[in-house]
């Protein structure tokens, strides 16, 4: 079996109604490696598809479920979005339990604002923004990756490699001397058995088991009770958070709070919406390149930061970016990054700018520097109009957006490399595997405030050189041999090195083909499901192709999506909390497309 996450159940439709699920799983489903990026509205029971399929399609709600239980799933079940559901499902059975109730004499009221506070993936992220730099980073950290750890068979031939990683990881910074985890968590770390001794298998699982709920009870009784004042605190200082405030004191008031009648009421019944003409055939490879193009071009001839753009309404409301007016974020598209620009740290768009060691560059380094500095984009009027934006003369390739697309994957349960894998394609699933151990190096090298960074940046670069770059190894890799070197002698210390980008470059370019593949392979599956006994290329039909605005919003939730991915996944650099935290927990609506949408929001 895979290492998965333990989730309630594997049947969609059960899970689907669970609002807390729906938020990590609409934030999964639209991290842009993926070929079709569907989103989920629950409060409407209605599923919109991007791309969409040709209008004289009748699309079957029990067949997309039965394609998301095959080819999204066991993807979600492998990811960090699944590890912090599973946490974020534990902290609010606990919120909501008589033991909590009794032990920081919380009332329903508290219970209420705290769940509103905790749930989803942006609950999570603001969690971890505010434990960050404490204890509290440390256990949360270390539950996350025991559960991982748990959920693996190390007798797995397949699986003990990351078995074994973790249990390393583990033993160079929670299980260390010192570590909050090894003074919290009172079990006596000197008697976990040694990694390679299969005979205590059992043994080492209950340590790490039982240590693993100390962790959990910390969490609870300490962390949790403190987040909840600090959200109350942060919400009387935010205007848009006086509702929520509001129906707090009510529910104080009143001893036996009743919910209002209308929550109990049946869900509605579940449906995709139809397309109005689309035309061509169904290709999200041609999809995903008409969004890039836009983008790219917008980035390229300096016109677009913030830029508001009027769209035609929904007659129905939809998911974000189909309301009046979209207004793009600078966040947003500030370092689309090129072949050779960085992804780490930024999502489409972001100020997560590298930053490089003061010390005598060769003008080699010097080269390397350049090609991933950010481009900043001036600024537009708000006044600007769709009109004024660039026309779509030159398509981007595949290349110009694989850096996203394999940034995403490490968030999205690796699907690029089991694909690989399927193929019988060990050297290029070698490459990739490179590519996301550079991609982890990153941003423990580049931010030493991060929690055990130093421990953690001499354990990625040594298993990168032993992995990799010795010489029985180098051999095999299709990469420049300076680019090898050059890897060796910095990843050797544990320092950054720009020639990480000049390596992921080059793997792109060997990868761009296969990865072309993938997003083929993955339309074929979705329309074996969709529409069977269609190929992939359809029959053209007279409609509309998308608009420009329609790109940006897609563009905008794929960002979006990333974003909070890779901020939980740990490639992203938690934002230190600010005023936008309470204004998406009072945006948040987990029945009307949840963080996502709340990010969407926000840009309005």
């Amino acid at each position: 079996p895979p290492p998965v996450a333990s989730i309630a159940s594997t049947d969609m439709g059960l899970l689907l109604r669970d609002e807390v699920f729906v938020d990590f799983f609409n934030t999964f489903l639209n991290l842009p490696v993926f070929g079709q990026t569907p989103v989920y509205i629950s409060g409407m029971g209605r599923w919109y598809l991007w791309p969409e399929l040709p209008s004289h399609l009748d699309p079957s709600p029990a067949a997309l479920l039965a394609w998301l239980e095959k080819h999204r799933l066991p993807h979600f079940c492998k990811s960090s979005l699944c590890l912090h559901l599973v946490l974020c499902q534990k902290l609010l059975g606990f919120i909501r339990s008589g033991e909590a109730a009794e032990l920081l004499n919380w009332r329903s009221a508290e219970q209420w604002l705290m769940e509103r506070c905790i749930s989803g993936s942006h609950g999570m992220r603001h969690l971890r923004a505010f434990v960050r730099g404490t204890a509290g980073e440390e256990l949360i950290d270390f539950w996350l990756i025991t559960e991982r750890l748990l959920g693996l068979d190390e007798s797995d031939g397949s699986q003990r490699d990351l078995f074994l990683s973790l249990v390393h990881r583990l033993r160079a910074t929670h299980l260390r001397e010192g570590s909050s985890v090894v003074t919290l968590c009172t079990t006596i770390v000197g008697s976990l058995p040694k990694a390679r001794h299969i005979q205590s298998i059992s043994t080492r699982r209950e340590i790490l088991s039982k240590m693993q709920e100390q962790a959990l009870f910390m969490i609870q009784s300490y962390w949790l009770p403190k987040f909840f004042v600090h959200c109350k605190m942060g919400m009387e200082e935010e205007e848009s958070c006086q509702p929520l405030l509001q129906e707090y004191q009510e529910r104080l008031s009143q001893a036996s709070w009743q919910e209002p009648p209308g929550l109990s009421e049946p869900l509605p019944t579940m449906h995709i919406k139809r397309s109005q003409g689309v035309s061509g055939p169904y290709c999200s490879q041609k999809a995903k390149a008409e969004i890039w193009t836009l983008v790219k071009e917008g980035r390229d001839t300096q016109e677009l930061k913030m830029a508001t753009f009027r769209v035609k309404p929904e007659k129905q409301p939809g998911p974000a970016g189909s309301t009046e007016e979209l207004c793009l974020d600078k966040d947003a598209l500030g370092s689309i990054p090129q072949q050779s620009e960085h992804p780490a740290n930024t999502a489409f768009g972001g100020k997560g700018g590298v930053t490089f060691p003061g010390r005598p560059q060769t003008s080699a380094e010097q080269d390397l520097e350049n090609l991933c500095k950010e481009k900043i984009l001036s600024d537009l009027p708000p006044s600007a109009s769709l009109a004024r934006l660039p026309s779509l003369k030159k398509p981007v390739k595949t290349l110009d957006f694989l850096p996203w697309a394999l940034s995403a994957e490490a968030c999205a349960g690796r699907p690029f490399r089991d694909f690989l894998q399927r193929q019988n394609r060990s050297m290029e699933t070698h490459l990739l595997d490179l590519w996301h151990d550079l991609e982890e190096f990153l941003p423990v090298v580049l931010d030493s405030s991060r929690e055990n960074s130093f421990f953690l940046r001499h354990l990625i670069a040594e298993k990168i050189c032993k992995t990799y770059l010795e010489e029985d190894s180098i051999e095999k890799l299709p990469l420049e041999t300076r680019t090898l070197v050059s890897l060796w002698n910095h990843l050797m210390s544990g320092e950054f090195s720009p020639w990480i980008f000049r390596a992921q470059k080059e793997i792109c370019k060997v990868l761009c083909g296969l990865y072309e593949e993938f997003l083929a392979d993955d339309d074929r599956t979705f329309l074996q499901f969709m529409a069977p006994g269609m190929d992939v290329l359809m029959p053209k039909v007279p409609g509309r192709a998308a608009g420009r605005g329609e790109h940006f919003h897609l563009s905008q939730r794929m960002n979006q999506s990333l974003k909070l991915s890779q901020a939980l996944h740990g490639t992203r650099s938690l934002e230190a909390v600010s005023s936008k935290h309470w204004q998406l927990l009072a945006a948040r609506d987990l029945q009307k497309g949840g963080s996502i949408q709340a990010e969407m929001e926000l840009l309005l």
